[in-house]
């Protein structure tokens, strides 16, 4: 092996080839591989990036589960209350796999300024509301407090701020309908403490969070009855596993809603992204497979009189093609290293530079997200790496046909 190595790098080395024939084709190979792994690093890092992103704006929103009364239609207003008052509430440990429950309520309503009008969506929050989301989201002011007596705090997206001319500070008038008052509406003022931009227009357009105290009232409910339960489960990828464990262990009166079915066609959008870039990383490594067979087939034609020597010193076979193996081997390994570190250092400017803004209308975010994991960044070296070398295993087996005697009178 040590012998079958050193001459490896005798051909590899920079006397041997950069003024031979095959010297272009080597360039060519290496190009290939370093610009295919960058498109697979970039295809892997956005596509599983805006994946993520947009589910955590849908679960910011909705949670990953909803569990609500049987007979309601999953619509943003709560109609039928349902009791706070359950086995599993306020710490669920009937199904592994939740990390989190809370309790939510939302009405529709109409805020109305001196000049404008615009129907939103009350969303009710209480004690237990996990605000990390929306931490990330707010832009201006803070998040309300709902830890202690009931307020009128609210948050409010920077799209409807910027439609009704609101600010920090300002207070709201929002009116409800109520079929049970004499004037059919009850109207609530409401002090804005924050604003918060999502990137996810269909959200902003509609949701301000309050005090679900608010909602209970308006709804003429008692403090133990509430719109819905959300609850976030640890992994996404098992939601569907996760939800018929959790509708199988609530109530017969209870039902049960992942996200991914309430927003089935959004889901069904970002499912596509895996195949693309199934697509993207096929069709590279294809690219750059082709690319190195072309090479090694340059460097066995450009050295036959050296294969020719060899056998009839009485290297076997395969002794000679894993001198080219070698050789290949070192190609790739340049061509991995150098697409490594354009690659990742390109996801690396756009993550913290965001250079490369996005339409929110279209991708539901305002730049290209980049997720970076040095989990997929091995396994996507080690398999392109281990499918190339394997590729070449066949257009290696040509050595075996080179007899020493025509081969070192080739010219």
């Amino acid at each position: 092996m040590n012998f079958e190595f050193f001459i490896a790098r005798r051909i590899i080395a920079a006397k041997d080839y950069k003024s031979s024939i095959s010297a272009p084709i080597i360039k060519i190979a290496i190009t290939a591989i370093a610009l295919g792994l960058i498109m697979m690093l970039i295809s892997i890092a956005t596509g599983v990036g805006l994946q993520k992103k947009i589910r955590e704006k849908v679960s910011a929103f909705n949670g990953d589960i909803i569990i609500t009364n049987f007979d309601t239609n999953f619509s943003n207003d709560s109609n039928i209350p349902i009791s706070k008052n359950q086995d599993f509430y306020p710490d669920f440990n009937m199904v592994d796999g939740v990390n989190h429950i809370q309790i939510t309520a939302s009405k529709g309503g109409v805020i109305r300024t001196e000049t404008d009008f615009e129907g939103v969506v009350v969303k009710g929050a209480g004690k237990d509301y996990d605000w990390q989301y929306f931490s990330e989201f707010l832009t201006e002011g803070k998040l309300p407090n709902f830890q202690e007596g009931l307020n009128e705090e609210v948050l409010v997206s920077e799209y409807l701020a910027n439609r009704l001319h609101l600010k920090v500070g300002e207070t709201i008038r929002t009116f409800f309908w109520d079929s049970e008052s004499k004037s059919a509406f009850r109207s609530r003022g409401f002090t804005i403490v924050g604003i918060y931009n999502s990137g996810f227009q269909q959200f902003d357009e509609q949701f301000i969070i309050a005090d679900i105290r608010h909602i209970q009232r308006l709804n003429h409910w008692e403090e133990d009855q509430i719109g819905a339960f959300e609850l976030f489960v640890d992994d996404f990828d098992n939601i569907g596993t996760i939800g018929n464990a959790v509708y199988n262990e609530t109530g017969s009166t209870l039902d049960t809603q992942t996200i991914r079915d309430k927003y089935y066609a959004i889901f069904e959008w970002l499912d596509l992204f895996d195949f693309n870039i199934a697509l993207i990383i096929g069709i590279m490594i294809l690219v750059a497979g082709i690319n190195m067979i072309t090479a090694l087939l340059v460097l066995i034609l450009e050295r036959t009189q050296m294969i020719g020597i060899l056998k009839a010193l009485g290297c076997s076979d395969w002794s000679v093609r894993k001198v080219f193996l070698y050789n290949a081997m070192y190609l790739i390994g340049v061509g991995l290293f150098w697409g490594n570190v354009i690659g990742i250092g390109l996801l690396l400017l756009q993550k913290y530079g965001k250079f490369f803004p996005l339409n929110p209308d279209t991708y539901y975010v305002s730049e290209a997200p980049v997720y970076l994991d040095f989990g997929y960044i091995l396994i996507l070296n080690a398999g392109t790496f281990a499918l190339c070398l394997l590729m070449l295993l066949i257009p290696s087996y040509i050595i075996s046909k080179i007899s020493p005697v025509k081969a070192i009178r080739f010219e």
